[in-house]
């Protein structure tokens, strides 16, 4: 079974939750209607189910390869990207000054999921120069921007986050690769970058690397690194491509999946080019400012991951449906005269719907979370963007780490569907099961993710955007509460529930952040899980009572509504409950993560 995107659920989540009507109305927006964004959400998925979708198994058969510094790409990848840059997909959420779209993160964001759900290993490209662009956008010099924006935005070229090294890992502070000032405004590089996306293939005619390290006397640590512009091509002033620059890959990673993304291993200074020794870079902003710049390819990174979650959990279940409604085996339970197709067992249908209620609400709660960054940038009301701005931070780790553990688990219940087939690689199951694993690594471990939760986010302000939230969850359940409508007091019941329990996780975090950090830190993932089910189970109450109010007034599809509000009902029964027990286990539950010393394990 190929990818159908979902663009029904997609665009109720759009309009009912993430206010596609009011983000439409903000300056800059004022075409990003609901036709608007109807007709590009049709148009891109024709684009991903007929073009890229298709390459999704080939490149897992056949992977990228590696030949004396030379990466070719999957068969199809190249001409497929081409089309993906000409069709004007890559400047999609970008400014129109520079060639760009300049339509919402909200509409740009389902269309990322399409992209990732039809090939995640074709998407990881688009995804680096997405954060390639939004870095020069914020941080890199007019004449930064006017060189390589435009050429990125177009596709012509595409870029990479070079941030780890092989004593490093995600420990920036340990980074060593060095940056000599040549005293004509460029520099020197020399070192070794490990783990690099994209970091050298064939589809694209030149490659954008944004590199961080330390110029000469920088501080040690993270205060000391700077970020550095390094093509593998130089780019003269006119924008052409000039001499080969000295960046050199040395290897591509074997992988558990994701396997035909090039995942580099890259050489600088090793006098492998056409500059002499060195690779020849520009600073971007100031010098040892480059952590603080390389966090907003970060953020925008981690967004994108997070719907890599989304994304491969749709595409998971889209999967497992299929084989469920095909596969004949065994009779059912409350008898029939012979076998059955397994989607009639009862334990098949509670596989399934876990995987679709677990995969709605997280888009449900990633795309109001995009329409939160529109506000943030584009609303005219200060107070109004900065409590979006909050939102949106807090959001953040919260969809990353959250989506793509998500995603795990989504996958692993559809290899199980499929039963031994499941676990036989020719049926296409396991690919998303392997695939999925990384999303919870790249771009920040889930402890990363809750470790910035817990200390950034909720200590930090005492907790006051974490309330600030929970007060909107209270509102909800409220009405939900309020509702004739059975199944909506039971998702009321729960979702209180959550709401209690997150708020008591909240109040903890901050209690104890100071006195015993440990053991905030020992339920810091926990936390972030919890934090994850209660607001996506927020989101799947909106959308029941969005679906009731729909159905009373007789509009829609009611097929598709009242669906909605037994998928919420699910969700609100199956997940939402086990947020007092999460609770428990992280108030009071550290003294037994810490109980062995190191050398006991």
């Amino acid at each position: 079974m190929s990818y159908l995107a979902p663009i029904k659920d997609m665009l109720f989540a759009m309009t009912e939750l993430a206010g596609l009507n009011e983000v439409s109305q903000l300056p800059g927006y004022e075409d990003a209607s609901l036709d608007t964004a109807q007709a590009v959400l049709e148009e891109n998925a024709r684009f991903v189910q007929d073009v890229i979708a298709p390459l999704n198994r080939s490149g897992d058969v056949e992977p990228s390869s590696w030949h004396d510094g030379v990466v070719t790409t999957s068969a199809g990848f190249k001409e497929a990207f081409a089309s993906y840059g000409q069709a004007g997909w890559q400047g999609l959420q970008h400014e129109t000054r520079y060639g760009g779209q300049g339509l919402p993160k909200l509409v740009a964001t389902a269309c990322t999921e399409m992209l990732n759900a039809a090939n995640l290993s074709f998407a990881l490209c688009p995804l680096l120069t997405d954060g390639a662009i939004e870095a020069l956008m914020t941080a890199g010099s007019d004449a930064q921007k006017e060189l390589f924006l435009g050429k990125l935005i177009s596709g012509e070229w595409t870029g990479t986050m070079n941030l780890t090294e092989p004593q490093a890992g995600s420990d920036l502070s340990l980074v060593r690769t060095r940056a000599t000032p040549q005293g004509d405004g460029t520099y020197r590089l020399f070192g070794q970058k490990i783990f690099i996306t994209y970091g050298e293939h064939d589809m694209a005619s030149n490659i954008i690397h944004l590199v961080l390290a330390r110029t000469p006397g920088a501080p040690e640590g993270v205060k000391g690194i700077s970020l550095f512009i390094v093509p593998k091509f130089l780019v003269k002033a006119d924008g052409t491509i000039g001499k080969r620059n000295d960046v050199y890959c040395a290897s591509i990673e074997h992988k558990l999946g994701i396997k035909a993304s090039p995942t580099a291993v890259l050489i600088y200074g090793d006098d492998k080019g056409e500059v002499g020794a060195g690779a020849i870079g520009t600073l971007i902003g100031a010098e040892n400012r480059g952590l603080e710049y390389m966090f907003i390819m970060m953020n925008a990174a981690r967004f994108a991951v997070g719907m890599q979650g989304v994304a491969l959990a749709e595409r998971a279940y889209q999967k497992a449906v299929g084989f469920a409604r095909d596969r004949v085996q065994s009779r059912d339970v409350a008898g029939s005269p012979g076998p059955v197709a397994i989607i009639h067992h009862p334990d098949v249908r509670r596989m399934l719907m876990s995987m679709r209620a677990q995969t709605e609400a997280a888009r449900a709660l990633a795309y109001v979370t995009a329409a939160a960054y529109d506000c943030a940038y584009h609303h005219p009301d200060p107070q109004t963007r900065a409590a979006n701005q909050a939102f949106y931070e807090f959001m953040v780790p919260i969809h990353k780490g959250g989506s793509t553990e998500m995603s795990i688990d989504v996958a692993s219940l559809g290899v199980q569907v499929h039963g031994g087939m499941g676990f036989i690689e020719e049926t296409g199951a396991a690919q998303y099961y392997r695939d999925a694993r990384i999303l919870t690594i790249y771009e920040g471990t889930t402890a990363i993710q809750a470790n910035d939760l817990v200390g950034r986010k909720t200590a930090r302000d005492g907790g006051a955007v974490a309330r600030a939230i929970l007060a909107q969850v209270a509102g909800t359940v409220a009405k939900l509460d309020a509702s004739p409508d059975t199944d909506l007091r039971e998702i009321a019941i729960a979702l209180k529930a959550g709401h209690d329990a997150l708020g008591t996780v909240v109040d903890y975090m901050v209690a104890t952040y100071k006195s015993d950090i440990r053991a905030v830190f020992a339920g810091s993932v926990p936390y972030l899980k919890l934090a994850f089910t209660v607001l996506s189970g927020w989101q799947m109450g909106r959308a029941a009572l969005a679906a009731r109010a729909a159905l009373d007034k007789g509009t829609g599809d009611s097929v598709f509504l009242r669906s909605k509000i037994a998928t919420a009902r699910f969700f609100s029964d199956y997940h939402v409950l086990t947020a007092p027990g999460i609770a428990l286990s992280i108030t009071q539950g550290a003294a037994g993560v810490l109980a062995l010393a190191g050398e006991e394990f």
